[in-house]
């Protein structure tokens, strides 16, 4: 009875920390948002989440090969990994915006600008639970490490490639960051980007008969993956699996003869059950006795730090049973901190999660500040009571773990 009353009022105290800290976090998040973070081009805002952490009070704090900022919390065997990305989507049409997206303006009770939700929310987020975590004088045998990752705009889960072969960085457990409106997410689709290449035979343009178009091939493929997009399998949970053509492109001697190449860029997104050897074979039953390559793609580019990194551009599916010990983890958490049970979800996009659970097989759930469907979009802001939540639950999910 005397433990339950000391770790309620542990979780009080969390609750207030985080409130009392809130226009500190604001202010974290609005400095980050103010630096322009594309892929590969993190560099600056890396240098300011790293002083954020080290002004919090971390252990320690450094940065990788990759350019990802590392901070630790704590050294015991047991080990929790909280992640957020910096990088972010580039501003797009400065007409749809209504306020600067590199302001960090804060107003009105939000945090506005690019990335506030998609993600610098989580980082700011984190770093503020971390000094509450400090100043209370967290001795668990836990290790927690915080990690700001990079270039996961341009390739899901790189960076945790890179954490796990390169630092032998392996977690009992990790939290993603990312925007869950306040739930608590436990998977979401995987993805993989295919090429499909079209190989034709050139003729004269006022003889298009003596030759073999490669761009009525293309097209033709194109409505026949439409066809297959409406019956591709359905989860109950995850929902259906998904392609779509995002371009088309062309070549020929000149533009008065017949095309002797096409190239179609698929996204194809895979719901449960459903692998790249699967996916990649629905495609070559789909152009058999065309001229075809079906490939599916590699990313490999050089990090700020120059380091060239990569992998194959497939990002596999991946779900947690909600009974799973991490998801409950974090609904106890979530209820000792707010006295209600979380909503439990999924995200619609892809994350970092389909390298830390669907290669990796680590348990892994997701809990973040703000709401999805500001992800990439315009006026993108978050709720500052959104970060205040979100930095009491990451400190009071380490207490509970």
């Amino acid at each position: 009875m005397i433990e339950r009353k000391v770790m309620d009022n542990l979780f009080k105290s969390i609750k207030t920390s985080a409130e009392k800290y809130r226009d500190y976090t604001a202010q974290n998040l609005s400095d980050l948002v103010k630096i322009k973070s594309l892929s590969c081009e993190e560099g600056e805002v890396q240098l300011v989440l790293k002083k954020q952490m080290e002004d919090a009070g971390f252990d320690k704090v450094r940065i990788d090969g990759l350019g990802n900022v590392i901070g630790r919390i704590g050294k015991g065997k047991r080990i929790l990994a909280i992640d957020g990305h910096m990088d972010t989507v580039d501003l797009g049409s400065l007409e749809q915006w209504n306020f600067d997206p590199l302001g960090g303006e804060i107003k009105d009770g939000f945090v506005h600008g690019r990335g506030t939700v998609d993600q610098k929310g989580g980082p700011a987020s984190f770093v503020t639970s971390g000094r509450i975590l400090k100043e209370m004088g967290f001795d668990k045998d836990l290790t927690i490490y915080f990690i700001g990752s990079v270039m996961e705009e341009d390739c899901d889960g790189l960076c945790w490639k890179y954490l796990i072969e390169e630092e032998k960085i392996k977690p009992d457990l990790v939290i993603s960051t990312e925007p869950t409106n306040l739930g608590i997410y436990r998977g979401h689709r995987g993805r993989m980007e295919m090429q499909l290449s079209f190989y034709g035979v050139s003729s004269h343009g006022s003889a298009p008969e003596r030759g073999k178009n490669a761009i009525y091939m293309a097209s033709r493929a194109a409505l026949e993956i439409e066809k297959l997009n409406e019956r591709l399998p359905n989860d109950e949970f995850l929902g259906k699996g998904s392609i779509t053509v995002t371009e088309i492109v062309s070549d020929s001697p000149s533009l008065c003869a017949v095309s002797d190449f096409a190239c179609i860029h698929l996204d194809r997104r895979l719901t449960w059950g459903e692998t790249k050897e699967s996916a990649v074979a629905e495609i070559e039953e789909l152009v058999k006795g065309m001229d075809t390559k079906v490939e599916v793609l590699d990313y490999n580019e050089r990090a700020y730090t120059g380091l060239e990194y990569g992998m194959e551009k497939y990002y596999p599916t991946w779900k947690l049973p909600e009974d799973h010990v991490s998801v409950q983890a974090g609904k106890n958490t979530f209820k000792k901190l707010f006295g209600k049970e979380p909503a439990i979800g999924k995200w619609t996009f892809s994350t970092n999660c389909v390298t830390i659970n669907g290669i990796y097989g680590i348990p892994t759930i997701g809990f973040g500040p703000g709401n999805e469907v500001l992800a990439h979009a315009p006026n993108e802001k978050v709720p500052i009571g959104d970060l205040v939540i979100a930095s009491a639950f990451y400190a009071g999910f380490a207490v509970e773990f």
